[in-house]
């Protein structure tokens, strides 16, 4: 974060200039406000441009941080914020001022509040990435202020920070930012679960933050022995929400989470990278399968870094991620980043007319493109706000991979994928005469998940159509829409055309337990018409948490996702996971 003073010594420096003009006239128009914390109202906007200057955004961008309340809270018309401070800074707080409009209103049309915001996020994006930048920092302000709301607006606020805010920023490779709003969002959302966390993981905190401080040394001295001078070496401490979630996964078991504090080691060069990464596995053993090269193959976020985990002094475990210092603040500072080195190549400072350039920065990011026509096409098939929530989360904000073709081309997937989804996205013909699949060289079912990395080869066949079988386990709406298609012309099936056969699903439910949770569950299951075959229950590890493994006889992946949307709004519910049997 920038110190609190940052934008006041801009006004300093430059009274007559545009930010200290916007701070002058947001500061008249807010006065006499107050939030509901009872600090003066200005102490937002103010809050709010100082984050957009430490991701080092524009004099325009910023100006219209400071202003993005006045239009929507003071009552100042649009046409005067053109006329003081022109189009550009206008056409910013009007994209702000529009994003605002959606506002939570109680749980009855909470789903259909979620996805008009999400729209109009989209729609901002597609026009310019600035607008979004300054809802990011208004919402990470409010997120920091968060605690003078009452409890039940607290929890709808950071239920849409995480689900929505978090994953924009994370895809907008802003990782240090969507890491930070889940982390306040959690709190919130999970207030028992957060202050458990706190208890079991604060001795282990310490422990491996003391050794890591003890051999940071040693590294540097190592690595300077061999010619490679670290621009810094900084420990990192897992953040909790993402701890939290790991824990899930590895039945509450605190022994299994390796990165619970990294060591991060900037260097001057990408040579240097690699040629770091031999002294320390020269040094340390790795361990197998633990050294991820995510500057070969980037991220589908463009996150880019060399990540290993070695055995180290005393036989204890440490992952160490190596970058340059440019990689480093592209991954903190995601398309931010980006489109500032855009404007520095550019030729130095930037220079007016830069709606067009946040324009052109929308347009050299596929995957917003591809976003805002999905949202286009997706928005004539069905109105349905649950439908167009469940499918943006899948095809957009879910964790994603990224899979390769034999040429080298990578293709963004949501995790979870299959050859099939892949082959779609290559083309729409690939997807319907696909006969088979190979994956790094070995032959795989059609249904196969796919990982990051994997390099994937279609095998077609001419003529072959698609199978109705296929809808049970493709994960992305662009495969089921074609496979829809293909199999209408080809038999004149019914747009909904689901597979006939009956097949079984297994869902893991991890929980809270209290009186009536299996009942509540199962009446879940029991709304959707769907039998129940088997029902376990058994304790996490750590003892807080309870397992639930529950066989239902459908193969229907979509509803089998209805489910499991449904599951996660019963009381006590912590995540739901599924795979088809």
């Amino acid at each position: 974060m920038a110190t609190a003073s940052a934008i006041k010594e801009i006004v300093k420096k430059e009274p007559g200039g545009l930010i200290a003009r916007a701070y002058a006239f947001a500061e008249k128009a807010h006065k006499g406000q107050l939030r509901k914390s009872g600090e003066p109202y200005f102490v937002h906007p103010l809050a709010a441009a100082e984050i957009l200057h430490t991701w080092h955004l524009d004099d325009a961008t910023i100006a219209a941080g400071l202003l993005h309340d006045t239009v929507e809270d003071t009552g100042v018309p649009l046409e005067t914020i053109k006329k003081e401070f022109g189009d550009e800074v206008a056409f910013l707080v009007d994209g702000v001022t529009k994003l605002g409009h959606i506002k939570y209103r109680g749980a009855e049309n909470e789903t259909t509040s979620k996805a008009e915001n999400l729209r109009k996020m989209v729609l901002a994006l597609s026009e310019d990435l600035r607008v979004v930048f300054i809802k990011l920092a208004d919402r990470l302000h409010n997120m920091q202020t968060l605690g003078a709301l009452p409890p039940a607006k607290q929890k709808r606020i950071a239920l849409e920070t995480d689900e929505i805010y978090a994953s924009l920023a994370y895809r907008l490779g802003m990782h240090n930012l969507s890491g930070e709003l889940q982390d306040l969002a959690f709190p919130y959302m999970f207030p028992q679960e957060y202050r458990w966390l706190l208890s079991i993981s604060k001795e282990h905190y310490e422990q491996r933050l003391k050794y890591l401080e003890k051999i940071k040394p040693e590294v540097e001295a190592l690595l300077t022995k061999h010619g490679i001078k670290p621009l810094d070496i900084e420990i990192r401490a897992k953040r909790y929400s993402s701890l939290y979630k790991k824990l899930l996964k590895r039945d509450m078991d605190m022994g299994r989470i390796f990165d619970l504090v990294a060591m991060r080691v900037i260097v001057d060069t990408l040579p240097e990278c690699y040629a770091a990464l031999g002294v320390i596995h020269e040094m340390w053993p790795p361990l197998p399968r633990r050294i991820k090269d995510y500057i070969a193959m980037p991220k589908p976020n463009a996150y880019r870094s060399l990540h290993t985990t070695v055995i180290g002094p005393g036989g204890k475990t440490i992952e160490i991620q190596i970058r340059t210092q440019a990689m480093h603040d592209e991954n903190e500072y995601g398309v931010a980043a980006h489109w500032l080195y855009k404007q520095r190549q550019a030729g130095g400072a930037p220079k007016g007319g830069e709606r067009i350039s946040g324009q052109k920065l929308a347009a050299e990011l596929k995957w917003v493109q591809q976003l805002k026509n999905w949202q286009e096409q997706f928005t004539g098939q069905t109105t349905d706000p649950e439908e167009f929530m469940r499918s943006m989360k899948i095809d957009f904000f879910q964790d994603r991979i990224f899979a390769v073709t034999p040429r080298g081309d990578v293709f963004d997937l949501p995790a979870g994928a299959t050859p099939i989804d892949f082959a779609y996205h290559i083309h729409s013909e690939i997807g319907n005469s696909a006969i088979g699949a190979r994956v790094n060289g070995v032959v795989v079912p059609l249904d196969h998940a796919l990982k990051s990395g994997d390099v994937v080869t279609i095998v077609t066949q001419k003529g072959k159509k698609p199978s109705e079988d296929w809808l049970r386990f493709v994960k992305t709406t662009v495969a089921m829409d074609h496979i829809r298609l293909a199999l209408r012309k080809k038999m004149g099936s019914p747009a909904w055309v689901a597979a006939k056969a009956p097949s079984r699903a297994e869902l893991k439910i991890t929980v809270v337990d209290r009186v009536g949770l299996i009942k509540d569950l199962s009446g879940v299951i029991a709304q959707a018409r769907v039998a129940i075959l088997s029902f376990h229950t058994e304790s996490a590890k750590g003892g807080k948490l309870h397992l639930n493994r529950v066989e239902i006889q459908t193969g229907d992946r979509k509803k089998i996702e209805k489910i499991a949307a449904r599951m996660k709004e019963v009381e006590g519910v912590r995540e739901v996971s599924y795979k088809v049997v």
